[in-house]
């Protein structure tokens, strides 16, 4: 009877990794905001990547207390890329919500996500624009979304991390491109639906360690470079080119230096071993861009499933 009263199904997804003392909480809180929202019913979809800790028996308990509580258990740790990427295909809500489960994300700015949506927008972002983490983390982010910006051939939103709203058919959208190793910020610009975006201060992370590593944020880095811009490798070609004309330039001098001051001008081994390092080190650098670009490519081309369920409750 419930289901049949609710006008809309909301599919709230919720990737969790060693997040045992975080899950009741979050759980708990996002049933408090719907139980304001009488026109709206919801399934929680909770997808665990394989968790050292406790989380998986949490998840469990959770399921077992409130079919709501729709739990996916990997076989192994997929990544942070595509493990959240599988849960939001598996929804069936006619819109999806996207939080993580630190608390960092607030369930509480639900219904504006609602409100938005109401009025048509397909799209709903939540956008930092203050964060309670250390500020040399914050710069880190701010400089990174200023440089991706620059550098991406379509408008990406700053400060968003993924936490928002999405359409039905945004969702079948993403269906459709079946992207192995997604870069779900990027897909979501590229699209090209028009987006509300909500400001807010995120907090800081209540319990638990981040499992977000250096690693883990030049992979996103990366991931959203090659995939959504060029301009490295035309960067490289065009920097091939000029310091190519500058050595010819600088060896031209040389000579004719040495030719006009033949007993005085000594060329010396300094000038040489910079140069050598010099133009090693830029051959690494961009040598490094096009292995980025074809680890890309490699990823795509296997067309690997996004993960390996071990587990499902309450499908």
């Amino acid at each position: 009877m419930r289901r049949v009263m609710a006008s809309k199904l909301i599919s709230i997804v919720t990737p969790c990794y060693n997040e045992e003392e975080n899950v009741r909480e979050l759980v708990a809180r996002i049933r408090e905001v719907f139980a304001q929202l009488p026109n709206y019913d919801y399934e929680h979809i909770l997808i665990d990547n394989a968790s050292t800790d406790g989380t998986a028996n949490v998840l469990r308990q959770l399921a077992g207390e409130d079919s709501r509580t729709k739990v996916i258990l990997n076989t192994r740790n997929f990544g942070h890329i595509r493990s959240p990427y599988h849960a939001i295909l598996q929804a069936r809500g006619d819109a999806v919500i996207h939080l993580v489960a630190d608390l960092q994300d607030p369930p509480e700015m639900i219904p504006d996500f609602l409100a938005k949506w109401s009025e048509g927008f397909k799209v709903v972002l939540g956008v930092k624009t203050q964060s309670q983490e250390s500020p040399a983390m914050y710069a880190i982010r701010k400089l990174y979304y200023d440089l991706s910006g620059r550098l991406s051939e379509v408008r990406l939103i700053k400060n968003y991390t993924g936490f928002g709203l999405y359409d039905h058919v945004v969702v079948e959208q993403l269906r459709q491109i079946d992207d192995p190793y997604p870069y779900f910020r990027g897909l979501i610009a590229d699209l090209g639906y028009e987006a509300a975006l909500i400001p807010f201060n995120q907090p800081v992370r209540k319990r638990g360690i981040t499992s977000n590593n250096f690693y883990k944020l030049y992979d996103i880095a990366m991931l959203g470079i090659t995939n959504h811009s060029k301009i490295p490798l035309r960067m490289a070609t065009m920097a091939g080119f000029f310091l190519s004309a500058a050595s010819l330039f600088i060896a031209l001098g040389y000579l004719i230096a040495k030719l006009l001051f033949w007993s005085q001008f000594a060329l010396g081994t300094a000038p040489i071993l910079i140069g050598f390092f010099f133009f090693m080190s830029v051959q690494l650098f961009f040598i490094g861009i096009i292995g980025e670009y074809v680890g890309a490519i490699h990823t795509q081309v296997q067309k690997r499933p996004h993960v390996i369920e071990k587990e499902r409750l309450n499908f």
